[in-house]
């Protein structure tokens, strides 16, 4: 996947994400973070770890920064998104999360992202993720048959997480029908 990142990363993706959408400095992203029609809902990040995380983006190639002179107020920097931060931001998006505790923070930014780019794009995300789900769901079920007679705890654990991407599922096909809607 991405060979400067983390895939666990998601905030560094994010913020891949919103340099995508147009070159920004970074309070003008930090402002931008703070809104619910922005992630708010989903995380929240202190600007000094954003500047980290910017720095880090940086470092790996991902963006670049370029000095704005503004008269008499001092310069800023403004931050754009290179090939590769590119390359990397489209992998992370259409790539469905690894795990059912991926949904809380990743997947939901990953469906910000994706419903920017259209009905298209995140009915796709949404498909792939279902994909996913059912796979999980059905190894967690072949494991729960080998522990029918087993540990009671072992099972009552299974049986949870089952429910869990059976809700996941569910949740998904809510989002299909309100993305296919015209209201979206």
């Amino acid at each position: 996947m991405n060979v400067g990142l983390r895939s666990s990363l998601t905030v560094e993706h994010a913020l891949l994400g919103f340099l995508r959408q147009q070159p920004m400095h970074a309070y003008e992203m930090h402002l931008l973070l703070t809104q619910s029609k922005a992630l708010g809902r989903v995380w929240h990040l202190k600007q000094s770890h954003l500047y980290a995380l910017l720095a880090r983006l940086e470092r790996v190639g991902y963006i670049v920064t370029t000095t704005e002179v503004q008269g008499n107020r001092p310069p800023r920097k403004v931050m754009s998104l290179t090939p590769s931060g590119w390359a990397a931001f489209e992998s992370w998006l259409t790539t469905p999360v690894a795990h059912g505790r991926d949904f809380r923070l990743e997947f939901l930014a990953k469906l910000y992202f994706a419903i920017q780019g259209g009905s298209a794009v995140a009915m796709a995300l949404v498909d792939r993720q279902r994909q996913a789900c059912q796979t999980w769901i059905a190894n967690l079920q072949a494991q729960a048959v080998g522990l029918e007679r087993e540990s009671t705890f072992d099972r009552l654990v299974l049986d949870f997480r089952i429910s869990q991407m059976t809700a996941t599922l569910a949740w998904l096909d809510r989002c299909t029908e309100r993305l296919a809607s015209p209201l979206s």
